[in-house]
């Protein structure tokens, strides 16, 4: 069972916390993971973008010239894809990006990257994320007393306005609730920190 220290909002070491190796302490599985970023990332794609092709574009029925004698190249409309405003060749049309992940297999690979996080060292703890109004000097303050340098997501238990509030003009942090947390946010961000109240809630959802 991994033990972590437990820190307050000024830094300071206020205890430990026991996680339970069924979800905190479990084998890293890198093609796991990278299997589910690749499905996260896919499915935030809209595939809505498209362009015309030649028989799309108005216009350009008629012949532009005669085949013969006017020394120039023979052209048949003047929305073939060589004349500006013509067709796109292979023009992007909409399309379903979306990829699909077994159940079973999305908790391994966020368990192995939760896990990942703590053999680390990149995975801290708090005791309460509370601030006494949304004010960024609170959360910068809070940062730089962890010295969050890199980029860091914090793992909320209850979704915190006031919080979120603080924290989204501060670069490298990001605030988000324990229920959305996936994947993809815990290997794109260097450091995360987690409240006790969020901890128990993962251990509770995986285990």
């Amino acid at each position: 069972m991994a033990n972590v220290k437990v820190y307050n909002m000024k830094g300071e070491e206020v205890g430990s916390l026991d996680l339970s190796d069924k979800v905190f302490g479990a084998d890293y599985n890198e093609p796991l993971i990278h299997q589910a970023v690749v499905t996260y990332l896919a499915n935030q794609r809209q595939g809505t973008k498209s362009t015309l092709t030649r028989t799309e574009v108005r216009g350009g029925g008629i012949k532009p010239y005669r085949q013969k004698g006017t020394g120039r190249a023979r052209q048949g409309s003047i929305r073939a894809p060589q004349w500006i405003k013509g067709g796109v060749v292979f023009a992007p049309k909409p399309r379903d990006f979306t990829k699909k992940m077994n159940t079973a297999a999305k908790r391994g690979a966020f368990v192995s990257a939760l896990s990942k996080k703590v053999a680390d060292g990149e995975l801290l703890v708090v005791d309460e994320l509370k601030v006494s109004a949304p004010k960024t000097k609170e959360m910068a303050a809070f940062k730089k007393a962890l010295k969050l340098d890199k980029r860091t997501v914090i793992v909320m238990d209850e979704p915190d306005k006031d919080v979120i509030l603080a924290a989204r003009n501060i670069e490298k942090l990001s605030t988000i609730d324990v229920g959305e947390v996936n994947t993809y946010e815990l290997v794109s961000n260097a450091v995360v920190v987690l409240t006790k109240g969020s901890a128990k809630k993962l251990e509770e959802a995986y285990c």
